[in-house]
């Protein structure tokens, strides 16, 4: 392994899932300006749109998500090209 290619300031960071509020802590380099209290202890938070106890993948459920319309707008564009 090759020296001083690796970051010296890992630390314990909060990840939170904002889907389902779910935290998990692991050692990161990731900046943050926010911090969470998790089980008595501050840790700053790194926050997440999907994590292993969202994604469908790991879950087996599989969501459709339709922001503002997007799906529908995308099939009206393309709907006469498809002919």
């Amino acid at each position: 392994m090759k020296k001083g290619i690796h970051p010296e300031n890992y630390r314990l960071v909060a990840f939170k899932d904002m889907s389902n509020e779910d935290v998990f802590i692991t050692k990161s380099t990731v900046e943050t300006k926010e911090t969470i209290t998790h089980e008595g202890v501050e840790y700053p938070v790194f926050k997440m749109e999907i994590s292993r106890t969202s994604h469908p993948f790991y879950t087996g459920k599989s969501k459709l998500i339709d922001t503002a319309g997007r799906i529908d707008k995308f099939k009206t564009k393309y709907a006469s090209r498809a002919k």
